[in-house]
């Protein structure tokens, strides 16, 4: 058993409330549980608990054994002495405070009910499951499962909100800047996406809005501070590239020593780095302010026609500056645009609006539900289990549901465990 259960039980009331008495036969009737603190100090703030004929107002602290209290050192800690029951699963010791004055005991082991005890035992015992309620998460009824996993998308846009908040802070309040960074990041997909974002943060946005009117100067400019410009190449693009460079160099006092070397090792042809790169650089000579249009539109097929774009012409014969290839347009495609809306545009949505103290969330639901899901072993596994993810919203749910809670075996604080343990 573990304390976050009696921390369950006592928030939730999962115990009878009637004829509760102490250890010393007192009895307890409770006005109050308090607030759960998740901070240090005692486990719950501000309980209203009559003991005796006594009514008292104060903190309560839980533990598997009394004699955790002196385990935790909080006999030496002010931030207990005003703790006025202490509740516990096994009561082996008295607990004192510094007046030696025994503090109150309930001991819980009396007052649960055997089936939620039983329940919370069968989720949590066995051992080696990729998930505590993988025998039983097939049987989760629809709607929790349905208003869980909405919960989730939303606390996993809010966990993204916190980066997006960072870059706002690094970027003076420039939300066009945060844009170009983040879509630097995921145009360099999973093996490339460290190194783009490297390479977005070792240039001024204002540097981008200078270059962009100019297709071959802001394609310098990426090329150059990735470190693709270093080769000995003979071909007039490339060493049209190393001249603007070189000049960007110097005008702007660029440097590149924080940018991380790019992988091409195991990528297909498509998602090299100079490809993505040169899509990248039409992008913003395609567009001016791309935020502000970013913000303005909600529909999938709007956003497949603003990053509608190609690469350069060079590189429609070309995947590296070595080669020559098979001619091919290559756009961005639509499978690819889906990845920036998830990874992108809706946690910047998401944050913009929540800045603003706008409400988006249904904007963002039906944006979110239109877009296909997600294909990981995440979302592979869970399907095995039930066929659940059908679009973007549920597989990013479902990504925070298993990083973050089950994982980390909170399967109290999951609507799915919840339901499991109280059937």
């Amino acid at each position: 058993m573990q304390e976050d259960f009696l921390h369950y039980i006592w928030k939730h009331k999962k115990i009878n409330f009637n004829n509760l008495k102490t250890t010393k036969g007192e009895a307890i009737v409770i006005s109050s549980v308090g607030q759960h603190n998740f901070n240090s100090g005692p486990d719950f703030f501000n309980a209203k608990i009559k003991i005796g004929e006594q009514l008292w107002a104060g903190n309560l602290e839980i533990h598997l054994k009394s004699s955790d209290w002196f385990l935790h050192n909080h006999e030496q800690d002010k931030a207990y002495d005003n703790v006025i029951l202490h509740v516990v699963w096994d009561d082996d010791t008295e607990v004192f405070r510094k007046d030696n004055s025994v503090i109150p005991t309930l001991e819980l082991k009396n007052y649960i009910d055997k089936s939620l005890l039983n329940n919370y035992e069968k989720l949590l015992s066995k051992k080696d499951k990729w998930i505590n309620c993988e025998n039983d998460f097939a049987l989760t009824d629809q709607f929790v499962l349905d208003h869980w996993l909405e919960r989730l998308y939303f606390e996993r846009l809010d966990r993204k909100s916190n980066t997006i908040q960072n870059l706002l802070q690094t970027s003076k309040n420039d939300w066009e800047a945060v844009l170009f960074k983040m879509l630097t990041k995921n145009f360099g997909l999973k093996v490339n996406g460290d190194a783009f974002f490297s390479l977005g943060n070792s240039i001024d946005f204002s540097i981008i809005r200078k270059t962009q009117s100019n297709q071959q100067i802001i394609e310098a400019l990426l090329f150059g501070q990735s470190g693709l410009l270093n080769e000995e190449v003979e071909h007039p693009y490339y060493s049209n590239l190393v001249k603007e460079y070189d000049f960007l160099k110097q005008k702007f006092n660029l440097q590149n020593s924080q940018v991380l070397p790019l992988q091409f090792f195991r990528l297909r042809p498509p998602n090299f780095p100079t490809i993505r790169l040169s899509q990248l650089a039409s992008l913003y000579n395609k567009h001016q302010n791309l935020f502000s249009k970013v913000v303005k539109i909600n529909q999938r097929e709007d956003f497949y026609e603003l990053f509608k774009v190609s690469t350069s012409e060079f590189w429609k014969t070309h995947y590296t500056f070595q080669k020559e290839s098979k001619a091919s347009t290559k756009m961005i495609s639509k499978s690819f645009i889906d990845l920036l809306l998830i990874n992108t545009i809706l946690p910047l949505k998401f944050s913009y609006a929540k800045q603003k103290g706008e409400e988006v969330n249904t904007d963002l639901i039906e944006l979110a539900s239109t877009i296909t899901s997600e294909k990981n072993t995440i979302i592979e596994t869970f399907n095995k289990l039930k066929k659940v993810s059908k679009s973007a919203l549920q597989s990013q749910s479902l990504i925070q549901l298993k990083t973050e809670y089950c994982d980390k075996n909170k399967c109290l604080q999951c609507a799915i465990g919840n339901s499991l343990i109280n059937k």
